[in-house]
């Protein structure tokens, strides 16, 4: 797993449209947090949100699946891959994003 910069960089210029992102390495890929809340991860240059049952539909729909940290083993996160043409619309990248983010307040809370 890798992020390169480049990719690192316009993913956080576009979710600028929901708020200040703080990225963190770890593990290869980069975490993403916005009101310390990790919300979104970024794995081999491609963009996933963290889903539930509130959300999922949404990516499913999109024909999206899971983030699997080992493409090898069938383990699957709950974090799902965010459709290009979402990242590239800020108007849908920020609903998106705040979806996310309700289900990682969700999360916390628990």
């Amino acid at each position: 797993m890798s992020v390169s910069d480049e990719y690192l960089t316009y993913v956080l210029d576009q979710l600028e449209c929901a708020g200040p992102v703080q990225a963190k390495r770890m593990f290869g890929g980069v975490g993403l947090y916005l009101d310390g809340l990790f919300f979104a991860l970024i794995a081999d240059d491609v963009l996933y949100f963290k889903a539930d049952e509130s959300n999922r539909p949404d990516y499913e729909a999109a024909g999206m699946g899971p983030f699997r940290p080992f493409p090898d083993k069938p383990n699957v996160m709950q974090y799902y891959e965010v459709p290009i043409d979402v990242l590239e619309n800020r108007d849908s990248l920020r609903d998106w994003a705040q979806k996310a983010l309700r289900v990682a307040e969700r999360k916390a809370k628990r």
